[in-house]
């Protein structure tokens, strides 16, 4: 008898994961919305979302076994509700927020692992005031309650760029900030919070250093991690350019500090049958931590990156949880030693008048074996106006990328960014 899973905004890369979970021939993968509605919408209203998702699974002719998430909000909050509903197991809804909304997780943070958390500051972005509330100096970050993808993230040196940064924000936070809304009106908030919503933003302290990011599981109380990944950025320290697997750049001392703490934290929300990854910085010269955020889920952006170091997706550790059962990766199965995820990105506004050919990313595929290129934009695309992107920079182009060693990482990438070309017309502001 067939396992039937259902994965939210379901897409092709998604699906070729799958394929390679030791138990694929005894599960059924479905898609549960669409990508559209889920990731691409100019607005989200997230009980629409919720009651077309419940109709779904209510037509389904077949058993509702498993639900796994692995997009950000508003996916992230529905499939755990979705599974609750029907008695499946996933982490509680209140748990999840405390880790998604910004402002509540740094309060929880300070109660329970305060020596690795920034300076932070909430702030009304629709106050003209809004600067005389923040006692932080500059330079400082500023961003959304709740966002994805580093969207409305903004550094900020001075009253002038600050007043910039509120202009775009009050523009374009309602659309996710008024279906954040809607979730957080099913649990009861503290007293810390009170005003405090999904339209409200947090300023914090910048953090320097080298970025890691475990993953891991939690399942019946029972904790553990099971990757690190290096998070490397560009030379401006504002957008990733890689991922890297396995981490390399910190020592397994300051590996088990991010374990600990990671457990510290998820213990004292109450996060269980789920699965998590983090994000530290880590000062070498004072050996500081300080963490970023906490994700609740699989990252996607790691799926390809453990199939070919340990020969399958993290899918396999999130739909063992979903179905209830123990969850397991086994190490260094796969083909390589290393992986990357590595982004093509452009820092300026145009439009896209050519991108790669097929004839292309088979040289790509030919000269690098195992290469996956996933190419983000399209023909006639502004890139100032395409959704998901971080401020600072579009990327036009993911690769993931395996090697024998991080240097051959480099070459395989720079060779590929060779094969790839992308003609933009340039605009200037």
């Amino acid at each position: 008898m067939h396992k039937n899973i259902f994965i939210p905004a379901l897409t092709d890369q998604q699906r070729d994961k799958l394929d390679t979970l030791s138990n694929a021939d005894e599960l059924r993968f479905h898609g549960l919305l669409d990508y559209e509605s889920l990731v691409e919408p100019e607005t989200y209203v997230f009980r629409d979302l919720l009651d077309r998702a419940r109709r779904e699974l209510d037509e389904f002719d077949g058993s509702v076994d498993g639900i796994v998430a692995h997009w950000d909000f508003p996916t992230s909050v529905l499939a755990p509700i979705l599974a609750a509903e029907r008695g499946l197991p996933a982490p509680t809804l209140r748990s999840i927020l405390q880790c998604e909304h910004k402002a509540w997780s740094r309060i929880e943070q300070r109660k329970s692992i305060p020596e690795c958390v920034p300076g932070f500051a909430v702030f009304d972005p629709f106050d003209d005031n809004a600067l005389d509330s923040i006692d932080l100096s500059f330079p400082f970050w500023v961003k959304p309650i709740k966002s994805h993808s580093s969207q409305l993230g903004f550094e900020i040196n001075s009253a002038e760029e600050f007043a910039a940064a509120l202009e775009q924000i009050r523009a374009e936070i309602g659309r996710v900030g008024d279906a954040f809304d809607e979730v957080l009106s099913l649990v009861e908030l503290p007293p810390e919070l009170e005003g405090v919503g999904g339209n409200m933003c947090l300023a914090e302290d910048i953090i320097t250093g080298i970025q890691v990011a475990p993953e891991g599981t939690m399942f019946n109380g029972e904790y553990r991690i099971h990757g690190f990944f290096d998070m490397r950025k560009d030379a401006a320290g504002h957008s990733f350019d890689r991922l890297d697997y396995p981490a390399q750049s910190v020592p397994e001392d300051v590996q088990q500090r991010m374990i600990d703490l990671t457990e510290r934290y998820l213990r004292h929300v109450g996060f269980d049958n789920g699965c998590f990854n983090t994000e530290f910085m880590w000062d070498e010269k004072t050996g500081k931590l300080s963490l970023i955020e906490v994700n609740t889920r699989i990252s996607q952006s790691h799926s390809d990156l453990f199939v070919k170091v340990d020969g399958t997706s993290n899918h396999e550790v999130a739909i063992d949880i979903a179905l209830g059962v123990e969850p397991r990766i086994e190490p260094r199965k796969g083909k390589f030693r290393h992986a990357a995820q590595c982004h093509v990105g452009y820092y300026s506004d145009g439009i896209v008048r050519s991108v790669p050919s097929a004839d292309d990313l088979a040289r790509v595929c030919e000269e690098i074996p195992d290469t996956v290129v996933d190419i983000k934009v399209r023909v006639g695309d502004r890139l100032s106006e395409l959704p998901n992107q971080d401020g600072y920079r579009t990327v036009l182009a993911t690769l993931y990328i395996g090697a024998d060693d991080v240097g051959g990482l480099e070459k395989y990438f720079d060779r590929a960014t060779e094969l790839l070309p992308f003609g933009i017309d340039e605009i200037s502001e």
